[in-house]
């Protein structure tokens, strides 16, 4: 019999785990009333203390071991096997997108709850904690160890640098799971990579008249923003570009003295991205000498800051990490599916060899990262079932093995 198979036809028999199985499905009122208090807790990239601070106490209160807050400020905590075994780690973000003043009060209408972040990724937030009650009430039994935690700055300018700093000190994690957004089925085992820059770009400036012939910033970019909107990307591997913002100068009549322009190049292929990267900095280049050479009288410099540095993340799709999540998705009678590249923690941990996946918190949602943001309940509670499933099938339990391959620290 295939192992994977043998394995969940095991943990599907065993008291413990039907017994924390059930207890997640009780567990839905509590978890959904926990989202919306996380939700309501202001959480941007930089300022997630407050929400982590409640992270920590609830790791403590449900008896984690050795729970502590890190120097980049991520939280977590561990809960222990009782033989030896790999390490997992499992968490869902802290932060989300919105800035600290704007308005996260959730209010509920017909069975929907509307809140700036009311999903994303507050409920998978509030699923970890169910995930690590079921694993304390219940008392299981298992080999290895699993942390839980939550990490920041995952989102925008965050740059992944919670997970980032976690991985860069904890060498012997065997593997990963990240709870982000919230389908039961899908399985994102592939990582989209992302360069961001913010370029600034500086001149003499000076009377659009009377200096004419004098180089504007201005010019320029919209010089390198023509020739960057002219590149021929690839859709496979799916290769984007964005100019987010120009700005710059004072006046109609006044030649720019500075301009700034963000940019956010994307690709699901390592070489792609690469090849957008070294077009975009030809293009600013090129546009600096033709602006120079069309307006001698003065000179330019500019500056190119990466703000921005997401790895593309490739595995196998026979990958024990992916296997053992669609086992875990058929133990709940549920169709696993396996979805495009997404840009999450795991893409971090995936670009180092560790194997890692992003699963769904479970419920229905939309409009993530807008004010209209909204989160419907809809048996919900698949979500951390099939979570707690792929972890029990990762680590092992005192009646099953281990399925995630154990790796040397570095």
């Amino acid at each position: 019999m295939d192992t994977y198979k043998q394995v969940y036809e095991q943990l599907k028999q065993m008291k413990a785990v039907e017994e924390a199985i059930t207890f997640l499905a009780n567990d839905d009122t509590r978890t959904l009333e926990e989202q919306i208090v996380l939700a309501e807790i202001p959480a941007p990239p930089f300022k997630e203390e407050k929400r982590t601070d409640y992270i920590y106490e609830q790791l403590e209160h449900l008896g984690l071991v050795d729970v502590q807050k890190d120097e980049e400020g991520n939280v977590f905590g561990a809960y222990e096997g009782t033989e030896d075994g790999p390490t997992l780690f499992v968490s869902a973000h802290a932060d989300s997108v919105f800035a600290e003043d704007v308005d996260t009060t959730v209010t509920h209408k017909e069975g929907t709850y509307y809140g700036a972040g009311i999903t994303d990724d507050a409920r998978g937030l509030a699923a970890m904690l169910s995930i690590v009650r079921a694993f304390t009430t219940n008392k299981l039994s298992i080999k290895g160890k699993i942390i839980f935690g939550a990490t920041v700055g995952e989102e925008g300018v965050g740059d992944l640098r919670g997970v980032k700093a976690f991985f860069e000190h904890h060498t012997d994690v065997d593997g990963f799971i990240s709870i982000d957004a919230v389908s039961p089925t899908e399985i994102i085992y592939l990582g989209t990579g992302s360069y961001r820059y913010e370029v600034t770009i500086s001149g003499p400036g000076g009377h659009s008249f009377g200096a004419f012939g004098t180089p504007s910033a201005l010019h320029v970019a919209a010089k390198a923003a023509a020739k960057l909107t002219e590149y021929d990307v690839t859709d496979v591997p799916k290769t984007t570009f964005n100019i987010g913002s120009i700005q710059g100068g004072t006046s109609p009549t006044a030649i720019a003295e500075f301009a700034r322009m963000t940019i956010d190049l994307r690709s699901n292929g390592n070489l792609q991205l690469q090849a957008i990267d070294d077009y975009l900095h030809q293009a600013l280049a090129t546009a600096i000498n033709e602006e120079s050479t069309r307006a001698p009288l003065g000179k330019l410099t500019y500056t190119v800051t990466k703000i921005g540095d997401r790895p593309v993340g490739t595995q196998s799709t026979d990958a024990p990490i992916v296997r053992v999540a669609e086992m875990a998705t058929k133990s709940l009678d549920l169709t696993p599916k396996l979805a495009g590249p997404a840009s999450t923690d795991a893409n971090h941990p995936i670009h180092l060899g560790i194997p890692a996946l992003t699963l769904g918190a479970g419920g229905e949602a939309g409009a993530a990262h807008t004010l209209n943001e909204w989160y419907r309940p809809t048996n919900s509670y698949l979500g951390p079932q099939r979570v707690l499933y792929t972890i029990l099938g990762l680590v092992g339990t005192h009646e099953t093995e281990s399925l995630l391959p154990r790796r040397l620290a570095k």
